[in-house]
């Protein structure tokens, strides 16, 4: 697979326009919550992150066009001051399943911790040693952390040095009140996320990551029942770090981002796995237990 083969990473560093680019990306700008009659600043300022995130070189691995990693980001808009914009940044990253045409979900995730200032005709400057700007800091640290979380699905760990990136960058932003985005003094932030990424007590949702796409997902095709009980052992790394700590804020939008592919996944095949399967779900997502009836509905393989 594509990631396996290019895993060997030379240190990551930021290039400028190149052929072999690696993300292929949807971006949105919604202003609709904001008042005024001039939306020529919001199409810029989509433009401007379509052309930075599509058209910089963030690592020096080359990546053939069917290699992209699909993704989209939107940016919801919610108020407005002068050149100050408050608002939501919603990341979706989605992973190709060997030998199917379905992506997989591997990341959905809002955050609403998000502002920034912006001038009309401004570019993205963006390094990730030195803090620019918010809004570039932000961007450089959601690509970082989808080539990280993509790589960890595709072979072992292999998303270390991206993460490394992310929490360079974060390191770089200043954590304090006033950019709540990044403070280590919150609970579900950004800092917050790196931080349980590259803890080696929350190693376990990498390994995840890993079993349950490249073991898991991706035999299916060709070994439907194997495919299924690797996923099921997956399922067992988010049931630890869960009795470790069941407030992992890595481990709850692990969860959000997967649970209706495992639902799926676990309504067809052997009952006694998907039974299992759904009192590991049922343990460590409570609040959603009733949903994980669905498993046990069909009686048939």
């Amino acid at each position: 697979m594509k990631k396996a083969l290019l895993i060997l990473v030379a240190i990551l560093c930021l290039g400028t326009f190149a052929k072999a680019q690696e993300l292929q990306c949807d971006v949105r700008v919604n202003s609709s919550q904001v008042s005024g009659s001039d939306r020529t600043i919001y199409q810029n300022l989509q433009t401007a992150l379509y052309e930075f995130i599509n058209n910089t070189k963030f690592t020096e691995i080359n990546f053939r066009q069917s290699e992209k990693i699909e993704c989209s980001i939107l940016i919801d808009i919610t108020s407005r001051e002068s050149n100050f914009f408050a608002g939501e940044i919603n990341i979706a990253l989605r992973r190709p399943v060997y030998k199917t045409n379905y992506n997989s979900p591997l990341f959905n995730y809002v955050d609403r911790k998000f502002s920034f200032e912006y001038m009309d005709g401004q570019s993205i400057d963006f390094s990730p040693s030195t803090y620019i700007s918010d809004l570039s800091s932000t961007i450089g640290f959601y690509i970082y952390l989808m080539l990280g979380l993509d790589f960890d699905s595709f072979s072992y760990m292999g998303g270390t040095p991206f993460f490394a990136i992310c929490d360079q960058i974060t390191q770089s932003a200043p954590q304090d009140d006033a950019h709540p985005g990044w403070s280590s003094t919150g609970r579900q932030n950004r800092y917050v996320l790196i931080n349980e990424i590259n803890n080696d007590t929350y190693k376990a949702l990498r390994e995840f990551l890993y079993e349950y796409h490249r073991q898991g997902l991706d035999m299916m095709s060709e070994k439907t029942e194997e495919g299924r009980q690797d996923i099921l052992n997956a399922l067992g790394k988010l049931q630890t770090v869960y009795e470790r700590n069941s407030m992992s804020y890595f481990l709850q939008l692990i969860v959000e981002s997967k649970r209706d592919e495992i639902i799926q996944v676990f309504s067809q095949g052997d009952m006694k796995i998907r039974t299992e399967a759904s009192k590991i779900m049922k343990a460590i997502d409570p609040s959603q237990s009733s949903r994980y009836d669905q498993m046990l509905q069909n009686s048939g393989k």
